[in-house]
Order: C-alpha cells, then structure tokens, then sequence
C-alpha cells in the first residue's frame, strides 16, 4: 500500500504556488502596462477631476 507522505508535497505545493503567484504577478504588470499605454494615448493625467 501507498501512503501519501505530506513532506514530500510541501515541496510541491510551495513551487506550483509560486508558479501561480509569478504567473498571475506577470499578467497582473501586463494589464497595468497596456492600461498605462491606453491612458497615455487619451491624454489623461491620472489625476481625478473637479467635477462640482
């Protein structure tokens, strides 16, 4: 019989969420960049306007 030996997964557990922390770190610097590119080319100056 197999027993699952959890000191074998922490390894595992800790790179595969790694993985998805560096995956989702570089999607998340991706949007911000195209978001950046898209309110540059509006003209925007990020800061909120007056409106009252």
């Amino acid at each position: 019989m197999s027993e699952k030996d959890p000191a074998k997964q922490a390894p595992k557990q800790a790179e595969s969420r790694e993985d998805r922390l560096k995956a989702a770190l570089k999607a998340n610097l991706a949007r911000r960049k195209a978001q950046m590119r898209g309110r540059a080319g509006d003209g925007a100056t990020g800061k909120p306007e007056d409106k009252d």
